[in-house]
C-alpha cells in the first residue's frame, strides 16, 4: 500500500511539473510575440504631430 501511495505522490508530481513547463514555455512565446507586435505597431506609427495635440 505503501508504495502505491508513493507512486502516485510521484506521478502527481511529474504532472504538475509538466504542467508549469507547459505554462512557462506558453509565457515566453507569448510575451516575444506581444514585444514583436509592439515593435511592428510602433514602425508603422507616422512620425507627424498627434490628431489629440493638434486639435
Amino acid at each position: 500500500m505503501n508504495t502505491k501511495f508513493a507512486a502516485s505522490v510521484l506521478s502527481a508530481l511529474l504532472y504538475a511539473q509538466g504542467l508549469l513547463g507547459f505554462a512557462g514555455l506558453a509565457t515566453v512565446l507569448l510575451r516575444d510575440r506581444a514585444n514583436a507586435s509592439e515593435f511592428v505597431a510602433a514602425s508603422e506609427m507616422p512620425s507627424g504631430p498627434s490628431l489629440l495635440v493638434v486639435r
